[in-house]
C-alpha cells in the first residue's frame, strides 16, 4: 500500500506559492508577524526555536525569525522548499537561525532527528497530508513541554465539506487547459456575491483588491488554493480539542469559522 505522500491527485502546492512571491513584501511580512504575535501572545520570539511543519512560501518561517525565534521549516513539496529558500534569499541572506529541510510531516523519523520546539506551527496543511490524525499527533510529539503548538484545520461542513473533496478531486484530475471548468464556477460560488455588494456600493474590485488571506495570500491566489487543496480532510472543533486534549494540551485560544466554509485555528500549551 502506497504512503499519503504519493497519492496522485495532490495538489502541487508549490506552483501557487511559486507564483505568490511576486506580492510579497514588507505589509505582507508585518501582517504575518502581527498575526504570531496576536495568536501566540507573545510580543517576541526571542530565544525561542519555532518549526513550521508546511512552510509554503515561507512567510511565516521569515515572520518568526523577524520577531527572534530559531527557525525549522519543512515541506514536502520541493517547489515550496525553493520558495521559502528564495524569500529567507530576499529578506534574511546569510542568516544562522534558519534552516529549511524537505520532508513530510508524516516521516516520523524526521521529525524526531528535529528534536522538540517552543513552537509547532501548521497552519492549512495537516488536513492536505492524507492522514491528518496521524499528522496532527506527530506534529504534537514535536511540542516541547510548556511548548505552543498554533494549527488550523478545516472545518467539517458535512455534506458540503464531502462535495467540496468532489471538486477537489476533478479539478486535480483534469488537465492544465480545462482546470477553468472548476475553478471558474468555484470563483462565482465563493466571490460572486462579494463582487455584487461591492458593484452595488459603487466599488467595483475593492474586497478583491484589498484582501489579504490568513497566510498573507491574494485573493486570486487563495481561491486556486482552496478549489485545489487535495488531499482534503476536515474536522468538527471539538474533535481537535479532545484529540490533542488527551495528548496533554490545554487550549490557549480558539478562533472558529463559525460553522462555515474555511479552518478553525486552535492555539494551545503543552503541559507536564
Amino acid at each position: 500500500m502506497g504512503s499519503p505522500d504519493d497519492d496522485p491527485l495532490r495538489f502541487p502546492f508549490g506552483e501557487n506559492w511559486r507564483r505568490f512571491l511576486a506580492t510579497v513584501d514588507e505589509r505582507a511580512i508585518a501582517e504575518a508577524e502581527a498575526s504570531l504575535r496576536q495568536s501566540l501572545r507573545v510580543d517576541s520570539l526571542a530565544g525561542r526555536s519555532f518549526l513550521d511543519l508546511g512552510s509554503g512560501s515561507g512567510l511565516f518561517s521569515l515572520a518568526a525569525w523577524r520577531l527572534g525565534a530559531t527557525v525549522v521549516s519543512v515541506d514536502l513539496d520541493p517547489q515550496s522548499v525553493a520558495c521559502t529558500g528564495e524569500l529567507r534569499k530576499r529578506f534574511a541572506a546569510g542568516v544562522d537561525r534558519w534552516s529549511i529541510t524537505r520532508g513530510s510531516i508524516l516521516d516520523q523519523s524526521l521529525l524526531q532527528s528535529l528534536g522538540l520546539f517552543d513552537v509547532v506551527y501548521s497552519w492549512g496543511v495537516l488536513h492536505h497530508t492524507g492522514a491528518m490524525w496521524q499528522a496532527l499527533d506527530n506534529a504534537s510529539r514535536c511540542t516541547r513541554i510548556d511548548g505552543k503548538l498554533f494549527v488550523a484545520i478545516y472545518n467539517d461542513q458535512g455534506r458540503a465539506s464531502r462535495r467540496w473533496k468532489r471538486v477537489k478531486r476533478w479539478y486535480n484530475r483534469l488537465p492544465t487547459g480545462w482546470k477553468w471548468l472548476v475553478w471558474g464556477p468555484c470563483l462565482i460560488r465563493l466571490w460572486g456575491p462579494t463582487m455584487v455588494r461591492d458593484l452595488c456600493r459603487f466599488k467595483p474590485g475593492a474586497t478583491w483588491n484589498s484582501y489579504r488571506g490568513h497566510r498573507g495570500m491574494s485573493a486570486w491566489h487563495d481561491v486556486i488554493d482552496w478549489v485545489g487543496g487535495y488531499p482534503f480532510e476536515v474536522a468538527r472543533p471539538e474533535q481537535v480539542f479532545q484529540f490533542l486534549s488527551d495528548r496533554g494540551f490545554r487550549l490557549l485560544g480558539l478562533k472558529t469559522c463559525g460553522g462555515g466554509l474555511g479552518c478553525n485555528e486552535f492555539v494551545l500549551a503543552r503541559e507536564g
